[in-house]
């Protein structure tokens, strides 16, 4: 879609056919394309799709929202950027925000409902989509605009930069490829001396040296999905010497924060197998959670943890070792109400699968 049609689809005519089409049923109903421009016709049906796929994302905003592919690939869950505005509310306490590199825009627009957000982008549409989103997402103080980004003068009390991209071809992300490349971005949050990074999660050990020397790396997770890592910079009066890694788990709203604990040895199976939220894995926050479970990792078992006390936490879900079987030769089990998980072990004495049901904590606090 290009920014002529964009602005086709908010013409009455682009208003009436997304109407129609939204109370259709099917998209491409025949007598809804009788007469239509092909452009108009075809963006519209996208972006009926596209708020199908959206709505577990965005909630009740996702029907009147403008959205492009990489907006709904990229964009967290609502959740999420609510989080972070709570943060931002309780821990930067400023008035004027700039947000630089509008990605999916849903951050800024969500900073909006309680911050004065001057937000721009390099490209027209974006900045066009996300003008027309303000209103639906009740943004009043959003205020975007079409702007080179190296050029452009920041006036705001903190700085918030979104470098989510999508990967390349061969899977992996290399910050410095990005416009802007993550260096300048830190940079640029440096020199403002608050703010905040919005990143892929999965980045290569290493493609963000030293973690870019903000006060805490968090990792966000939602409904068991890790979502984003977020460089917060200007947390406290002094510089950390070490950034301080986190993992947020939501809707739960659980943090578990690095404390510089040695890695936990590794263990051969217990009775119990944990298996870690990803953001903490991500985070590399394998010891803290160790600790928790009184356990570690299990030998040949990637990123699960093995205990023999089973212990409730947020960060991982407990199971209960009912059997070990070699690998591929399992055998018919009975069916049951709930069934078991299995865990595939590279152990030293051969592969095996351990098969395990979850454990029902008798209270969850």
């Amino acid at each position: 879609m290009d920014l002529q049609v964009f602005r086709a689809l908010l013409s009455d005519e682009g208003q009436s056919l997304l109407a129609a089409l939204g109370d259709a049923g099917p998209v491409g109903e025949p007598a809804l394309r009788h007469d239509r421009p092909p452009a108009l016709l075809a963006a519209a049906e996208e972006q009926v799709r596209l708020r199908g796929r959206a709505a577990a994302k965005l909630g009740e905003f996702a029907a009147r929202m403008y959205l492009t592919p990489d907006f709904v690939e990229l964009a967290s869950p609502l959740a999420v950027a609510e989080y972070k505005l709570d943060r931002v509310l309780d821990e930067v306490g400023v008035v004027l925000i700039d947000a630089i590199g509008l990605g999916s825009g849903l951050d800024a627009l969500v900073l909006s409902w309680s911050h004065h957000t001057t937000a721009v982008d390099p490209d027209p549409l974006t900045v066009e989509i996300a003008g027309a989103n303000a209103p639906v997402a009740n943004a009043s103080l959003f205020f975007p605009h079409r702007e080179d980004l190296a050029r452009f003068d920041s006036q705001g009390e903190a700085v918030f930069i979104d470098l989510m991209r999508r990967p390349g071809p061969d899977g992996a992300h290399d910050p410095e490829s990005y416009s802007p490349p993550l260096s300048w971005a830190l940079d640029r949050v440096r020199t403002t001396g608050l703010g905040w990074v919005r990143l892929a999660p999965g980045l290569a050990p290493g493609a963000v040296p030293d973690l870019g020397r903000a006060d805490e790396a968090e990792w966000i997770s939602h409904a068991g999905t890790v979502q984003e890592l977020v460089l917060w910079f200007g947390l406290h009066p002094e510089p950390a010497p070490v950034t301080v890694r986190k993992a947020t788990l939501l809707p739960a709203g659980a943090s578990l924060t690095s404390r510089g604990l040695p890695e936990p040895s590794v263990r051969p199976l217990g009775r119990y197998v944990y298996v870690p939220d990803p953001a903490v894995v991500h985070a590399g926050l394998v010891a803290e959670l160790a600790e928790a479970v009184a356990g570690g990792p299990l030998d040949g078992g990637g990123t699960l943890l093995t205990s023999d006390e089973p212990r409730w936490t947020p960060f991982a879900t407990a199971y209960e070792v009912t059997e070990v079987l070699p690998r591929g030769g399992g055998r018919q089990r009975a069916a049951a109400p709930e069934a078991p998980a299995e865990f595939a072990v590279a152990g030293a004495d051969g592969p095996t699968t351990v098969v395990a049901v979850p454990v029902r904590f008798p209270r969850v606090p």
